[in-house]
């Protein structure tokens, strides 16, 4: 499928501390999890290892919101969130 990042996503994402490889990475190959509507959504999380706003985290975990048209993914947005996952 080809993906097809909107500017509204590449802005949140700038905002929330990603960026368009990841988010690439996340909708490749992420892990799908509940999204409202006709949405869709992938998780991944990442190894951070840095300040972010003062505080220190290991990981983040990159969520991108998406709809798929026909054989196109296009993004909705994008949350990021800092902290340590266990799998």
């Amino acid at each position: 499928m080809k993906i097809q990042v909107e500017p509204h996503t590449l802005q949140r994402a700038e905002e929330r501390g990603t960026n368009l490889e990841e988010i690439k990475i996340v909708l490749e190959h992420g892990t799908e999890i509940p999204a409202k509507g006709n949405r869709k959504a992938k998780a991944k999380v990442f190894s951070f290892k840095q300040e972010r706003l003062g505080k220190y985290y290991e990981e983040k975990r990159v969520e991108v919101v998406y709809v798929e048209e026909g054989d196109l993914i296009v993004t909705v947005t994008v949350y990021v969130f800092y902290g340590e996952w266990k799998d």
